[in-house]
């Protein structure tokens, strides 16, 4: 532990300046470099300084909140706090348990499958920063659903959700038996499932939020959900880019499947008003041009529904009032990704005391 007199000085000031130190030194250092490999330096230095004694307590005094107020019942789980991290940042489940230091009420790993796969080329992750956005065309790159369980059974009591999707190379007739090869192998180590049909980065994958597939293949994870002596919950998540007829069809197949709620948005196809000389790229973009339409999507889904099911709420939060209009649109719990990268970790714990305030 930091024992030294001099430490809550030194903790006052990395508090009151960590933003500040964020932004105006460490973000445009990190920004020089190639977005993915910049990834990977930061996975590997989180978890050098996590090993040093003190470190993660001075990373929890820095970005947690505690208060009871917080705590946030969902679909029969309690979060200690209503802000996660969204899917795709650890999609191999290596660093959750650091993650979670960082305030964070929830960690979603994945997108996972069956077996691991390099995903698509690189290049394939680019900043935007002129629009304060993101574009990627990973391809569910990751290591498998296997070498993901090693790893979350040294889960440190983080409510973990996992997000598990099919194999580049199998066929979308037959991508029911991938999910059920994921929701198998992650069933005793996540508190909860993400099905992702919605990512545009693997061929063909959206044409599963279509009604009929995208039924059979909720009522086939349902059913084998249902056969568990206890039951876990399953969410969907679905593109900012469907159509308000599509979303209704969204709200039927939930009531109809009864999976536990829905995750709006994953990534979007659409380039508009973007200023950055890289929108030409091929991808989902994610970021602050996503801001309105997530909410726009989280707000039709909550009325059209009489809020007959959960949402969590993800894309374009980039501060706490991004957090607010979600949470009253509808959204239960939200969840950071391209926000987290552009305007750093002290983003939860603004969220979290702009969260309180707003119940005063």
């Amino acid at each position: 532990m930091l024992t030294s007199t001099a430490t809550p000085k030194y903790f006052l000031f990395l508090q009151n300046n960590a933003t500040t130190m964020y932004k105006l030194l460490i973000r445009p250092i990190l920004f020089w470099f190639d977005p993915e490999d910049v990834h990977y330096f930061t996975f590997s230095l989180i978890r050098f300084l996590s090993k040093i004694p003190g470190v993660p307590s001075l990373f929890k005094s820095l970005y947690l909140v505690n208060d009871n107020r917080l705590e946030t019942e969902v679909f029969g789980l309690k979060f200690k706090n209503p802000v996660g991290l969204a899917a795709g940042f650890d999609k191999d489940a290596k660093l959750y348990n650091e993650l979670s230091n960082f305030g964070f009420g929830f960690i979603e790993i994945g997108t996972l499958t069956p077996v691991g796969q390099e995903g698509n080329p690189k290049k394939r992750l680019f900043r935007l920063k002129k629009d304060s956005a993101i574009i990627n065309r990973m391809g569910f790159n990751n290591g498998g659903v296997k070498e993901a369980v090693v790893r979350l059974r040294n889960n440190k009591h983080v409510l973990i959700g996992g997000n598990i999707g099919k194999n580049k190379l199998t066929a979308n007739e037959n991508a029911a038996q991938d999910y059920e090869i994921c929701f198998e192998a992650l069933y005793d180590y996540v508190d909860y499932f993400v099905v992702n049909v919605s990512s545009p980065n693997t061929p063909n994958l959206r044409e599963l939020q279509d009604k009929k597939p995208l039924t059979m293949l909720l009522m086939s994870l349902q059913n084998s959900n249902l056969k568990k002596q206890i039951p876990k919950p399953i969410l969907l998540k679905i593109a900012p880019d469907l159509t308000d007829s599509q979303l209704l069809d969204i709200i039927q197949i939930v009531n109809e499947t009864k999976i536990a709620g829905v995750i709006a948005t994953n990534t979007t196809l659409s380039r508009e008003g973007l200023k950055s000389e890289t929108k030409t790229e091929t991808g989902g973009l994610s970021g602050k041009p996503l801001t309105n339409r997530s909410t726009e999507v989280i707000r039709f889904l909550s009325e059209k529904s009489n809020k007959s099911f959960p949402i969590i709420g993800v894309g374009g939060i980039h501060s706490a009032q991004d957090a607010l209009d979600k949470l009253e649109a509808g959204a239960s719990l939200i969840q950071l990704y391209t926000g987290f990268i552009y305007e750093g970790p002290k983003l939860v714990k603004e969220i979290n005391k702009a969260i309180l305030k707003n119940l005063k």
